[in-house]
């Protein structure tokens, strides 16, 4: 095969107009990449390639590399096909006659390009993953999705494919993907080259090779494992405070409570407002004596108010633009944001952070804003330190996380663990809890949050949770938002952790802060007899504990998380694969979340074994079942003979 070179264990294709490299990363993981410039740029991103070895066959009009159970065939035309254990599973498509035409490169302007590849597509082909999305079914196949990160949608640019393949698209930058019935195509709208990795194998096989391709999770606290209590928001210590003080009384296990935003002076100032928050030590004291531990939000947004504006400014520490200012989010007047893909942005910003919180006891922070949120959406105006946003980008989140974590770890720190809106590939590393943004109250967004949880998961992500309830849109005085609660909560209760939150509309007393309140959120705020359910369920979450803590190591040490979809323990199954509505939870636990309103009966499917229903002790064996439900009842099964058990007091 003419125009090939072999170097060690890469591949390297030149043609008109393109330099291809093509080198092994991972165990069944082949990376891919085209360079319309003709020349080689070594950048990864955020992936970290293993040094694993390959075998190379070459033939007269073909060249293939091996590794493990995967293969990669590159045509003398360019066209390249994947194989796993022999079965082919991923092929390029041309996009001209005559079999020409595979890739397609548009320069936007000096080094940057439109770049696309676009591959055939496969008859009862699923795809999942591509992050949380307000709205994305559970199967994927079939949809255009944007590649641009928003409030309540966090884009990873990972799928994993039921015919047996994960694909990382290593691009940080704006784009789409179609996962279309005619074809899948990857697009980046401005970047410097393709790249791409196959990873072929079994979900549990791909996910552990994901995780080390992007970076293993660290060990959850123990003290994240329980529940989380949070509301828009505590205007002051003392009503903080007061709710925590309620739930020892109340005799209920209280892990963390948090100070949402507005707590601070200004946008910028990092720190509490003393005259709403007089004592921040003495606080925490009490919090840390009660087993409770303090998280605070922080924001990325500042102005010429906050007094740490101008030498952050002056020190291009802030989001640049290409036109016009530097606001970027109009939130109680135009804020700039800080640029935390800058090293020294985030020294300086962590040192105020651990000066007016953490030096103080604050326990662990949550990054709001980390997409980074800016209006209108056009990440070509904004210039990071990294270039510009349209090109890097989906870089921001994984940067904002590395912030927390590396100062956490020069205080000598190892229980980390930063809530934040938004994330990309690696971030789980560096100890990001993701939750799923500024979703409503209604029952069809609880529906999409259990499709976003299980996309998440696969997408090597397994710290995950939503606002207990929806954040926007919930009346506690109604019956509508008193069922969605309880159903919601259930969800809590097995998803990786439960945190209730929101801005319930608001019925209570008048405030004259600048930013007040919704109305009362804690377990108590929903009515008597959801009081007394609720109260059930964080007793079943601690039950729980001991196993989630189980299974959160073998997150850590094999990547897989304790949301999974059915086919992630039972990829032979081909009904598993459509299950949108029940996933595993762990080694032993089925949970089938209730997402309707009103719903009497809930039909749920057990793919293989025998199982204990623990709403009454019923054992149930492979294929389909329906239970009749109340308002208190979830639908969870045991595995037989699993420990687990005890948890629910059967």
């Amino acid at each position: 095969m003419e125009n090939v070179k072999i170097n060690g264990n890469e591949i390297l294709f030149q043609r008109a107009g393109e330099l291809v490299r093509i080198t092994p990363c991972g165990n069944n993981a082949i990376r891919f990449q085209g360079f319309p410039d003709c020349s080689i740029i070594d950048e990864n991103y955020t992936l970290m390639p293993q040094n694993v070895d390959c075998e190379i066959i070459q033939e007269e009009r073909s060249i293939t590399m091996v590794q493990g159970k995967t293969k990669v065939v590159l045509k003398n035309n360019g066209k390249v096909t994947f194989y796993h254990n022999d079965n082919k599973i991923l092929e390029e498509q041309p996009e001209l006659t005559f079999h020409n035409g595979y890739r397609n490169y548009l320069n936007r302007h000096s080094g940057i390009w439109s770049c696309r590849v676009t591959f055939e597509a496969n008859e009862n082909e699923h795809f999942y993953g591509l992050g949380h999305s307000m709205n994305n079914p559970f199967d994927l196949k079939g949809g255009v999705y944007d590649i641009i990160n928003t409030n309540a949608n966090c884009v990873i640019p990972y799928v994993y494919s039921s015919l047996g393949y994960g694909f990382i698209w290593n691009n940080p930058s704006i784009g789409t993907v179609e996962l279309a019935n005619n074809r899948t195509r990857w697009k980046t709208d401005s970047a410097k080259f393709i790249d791409y990795v196959v990873i072929g194998g079994t979900p549990k096989e791909v996910t552990q090779t994901l995780a080390d391709l992007t970076g293993h999770s660290p060990e959850m606290p123990d003290w994240a494992t329980g529940f989380w209590q949070c509301r828009l928001r505590y205007e002051t210590q003392e009503k903080l405070l007061e709710v925590a003080r309620r739930y020892k009384k109340e005799n209920i296990p209280l892990s963390v409570i948090i100070a949402d935003y507005f707590h601070w002076t200004e946008q910028g100032d990092y720190k509490f407002d003393p005259k709403y928050w007089p004592d921040v030590k003495a606080m925490t004291d009490e919090l840390h004596n009660m087993g409770t531990k303090l998280v605070v939000s922080m924001w990325p947004t500042i102005n010429e108010n906050s007094e740490n504006y101008q030498a952050m400014k002056n020190a291009n520490m802030l989001i640049r633009t290409t036109r016009g200012s530097d606001r970027v989010f109009n939130f109680y007047g135009w804020q700039a944001e800080i640029d935390v893909t800058n090293s020294e942005t985030r020294e300086f910003v962590w040192s105020k952070l651990k000066q007016n919180y953490l030096d103080k006891g604050v326990d662990a922070l949550w990054f709001d804003e980390a997409e980074p949120e800016i209006h209108p959406e056009q990440f070509d105006n904004i210039l990071l330190k990294k270039g510009r946003g349209d090109v890097v980008g989906l870089l921001y989140p994984y940067y904002y996380v590395k912030m927390a974590y590396d100062g956490f770890k020069s205080m000598g720190r190892d229980d980390i663990i930063t809530l934040t809106r938004c994330a990309y590939l690696g971030s789980q590393k560096y100890g990001a809890l993701v939750w799923s943004g500024d979703i409503e109250s209604t029952f069809e967004s609880l529906k999409c949050q259990v499709h976003a949880g299980m996309n998440m998961a696969m997408c090597g992500m397994p710290w995950w949770n939503t606002d207990v309830g929806g954040f926007y849109g919930g009346d506690t005085t109604s019956e509508y938002f008193r069922e969605l609660i309880v159903r919601w909560f259930q969800f809590g209760v097995f998803s990786p952790v439960l945190r209730i939150h929101g801005n319930r509309e608001r019925h209570g007393e008048k405030s004259n802060l600048k930013e007040p309140s919704g109305d009362p959120n804690e377990l108590w705020s929903f009515g008597d007899e959801n009081f007394e359910i609720l109260k059930d369920l964080v007793t079943l979450r601690e039950n729980l504990r001991p196993y989630i803590k189980e299974n959160m190591l073998t997150a850590s040490e094999k990547g897989y998380p304790i949301i999974r979809p059915m086919f992630f323990e039972y990829p032979d199954d081909e009904i598993c694969y459509s299950l949108d509505q029940q996933y595993m939870f762990g080694d032993d636990i089925i949970f089938a979340p209730i997402v309707n309103q009103g719903q009497k009966v809930k039909k749920f499917y057990i793919p293989n074994g025998k199982w204990t229903l623990t709403m009454n002790g019923k054992e149930c064996e492979k294929g389909w079942h329906e239970v009749n439900v109340s308002k208190k009842d979830f639908v969870a099964l045991v595995r037989e003979n699993s420990t687990v058990i005890e948890a629910f007091n059967l």
